[in-house]
């Protein structure tokens, strides 16, 4: 009896310890954020990035585990400290700090769209909103307390639940399509679009730009394979799927972009996103196919959304996160059927209504939060303050101060 209360009391720690260690592995991906912002916004608007994805971080941790974690799963922390212990050595404290790393993506992936001109603390307040009530009510219909409704409408319609092993659609696709009417109510940035023309800006620092990315990338291997929530469930086969959708998103992303190394470092993140979803079910080839494809609709659809749509997504997170997270959930309903090398159990049906929810749920929770900031308070800096830039604007001080002494 008591070998065995002793074997339990290790299961509970190792698993404690594994998700602890892929939480913090999906805590350093918001430094990836950040530097990939840094890189490409201007260097007036450098120390806004960081100070914006941090601040959004330290917010998003108190919300999710009041409001936002309670809703998904209902389980509350308002309780003693030795009842959150309990007999797994706080397992379910640990799950809501992973859960967290994936709900404050969605305030850090809508900040590379409304970056360079969107006031400071509505934005703070609309990030609030999305990781402490708008993510996860979604997070609960498809991973969560309520998806036991969902998911017998997904069967009953397609022959099979709606399958996201890592968040393509429930964090990337909801993100990117959150960031949307952000970025079109904001409108673009001045001098961007003149007289119809388009005018690009170009990036500050690229070695910056790559050092995000490759955080990012690195990180990325606790997004997916922690996903597993316990070590018995822990999958080699995520692990590589991961790994090679991400080199097809590099190897796409060299032809189709012509060797520009802003797309080469974003191709690898996109085929990171439309893996997700089918990480666990796809076959290796099959998940660089995904990676190449998602690659290729990003660099595509990058031109697409800022030369023909004249959208000033500085970052571009609608077509990476939004348009690619919906890739990725229709992805695997495709590459993950067993005539294509995959484990099969997935509905191509239940993937695409899955995939176009999250599109819808998105749209119109942004449309709601943002338009009513945008009436009550405002949401775009007034021109003086977004032509000195964001960093002198609200934080007093530049990316490198002794250059604005000199």
């Amino acid at each position: 009896m008591e070998a065995m209360s002793t074997m339990t009391g290790l299961k509970s720690s190792a698993d404690v310890l594994f998700l602890m260690l892929g939480a913090a592995m999906v805590f350093a991906m918001h430094a990836g954020f950040a530097f990939l912002e840094v890189g490409t916004v201007r260097k007036k608007n450098q120390v806004n990035a960081l100070v914006k994805i941090l601040t959004d971080w330290a917010v998003s941790t108190v919300v999710y585990f009041v409001i936002g974690f309670p809703i998904a799963y209902g389980i509350s922390f308002l309780k003693p400290a030795e009842e959150l212990l309990g007999k797994t050595q706080g397992y379910d404290l640990v799950h809501y700090f992973f859960l967290l790393c994936f709900a404050a993506c969605i305030p850090a992936i809508i900040s590379g769209g409304i970056a360079e001109r969107a006031k400071f603390w509505p934005q703070v307040t609309a990030g609030a909103i999305f990781a402490g009530l708008t993510y996860p009510l979604f997070e609960s219909l498809i991973w969560g307390q309520n998806m036991s409704h969902v998911q017998s409408l997904f069967k009953s319609i397609g022959g099979a639940e709606f399958h996201d092993y890592a968040g393509s659609v429930v964090v990337h696709s909801i993100g990117g399509w959150i960031a949307l009417p952000a970025v079109l109510i904001l409108g673009p940035r001045m001098g961007r679009y003149v007289r119809g023309k388009s005018h690009p800006i170009l990036v500050s620092n690229i070695p910056f730009l790559a050092l995000g990315s490759w955080i990012l990338a690195v990180g990325w291997f606790g997004f997916n394979v922690m996903s597993a929530g316990n070590l018995e469930k822990i999958s080699g086969l995520v692990a590589v799927n991961s790994l090679m959708a991400m080199v097809g998103g590099i190897i796409a992303a060299l032809v189709a972009g012509r060797n520009d190394p802003g797309f080469i470092h974003n191709g690898a993140l996109a085929g990171l996103i439309a893996v997700c979803a089918g990480s666990d079910i796809m076959h290796p080839l099959g998940a660089l196919a995904v990676g190449a494809i998602a690659s290729i609709i990003f660099v595509y659809g990058f031109h697409f959304e800022q030369e023909k749509l004249k959208i000033d997504d500085v970052l571009g997170v609608w077509p990476l996160h939004g348009v690619i997270g919906t890739w990725g959930g229709i992805a695997a309903g495709i590459f993950g059927q067993k005539f294509l090398g995959g484990m099969g159990g997935v509905s191509f049906v239940s993937q695409l209504g899955g995939s176009a929810l999250a599109v819808v749920f998105a749209l119109a929770s942004s449309f709601i939060v943002y338009g009513a900031l945008h009436k009550a308070v405002g949401i775009r800096l007034n021109q003086e303050d977004e032509y000195n830039g964001a960093d002198i604007a609200i934080h007093n001080i530049g990316a490198y101060p002794e250059d604005s002494i000199r």
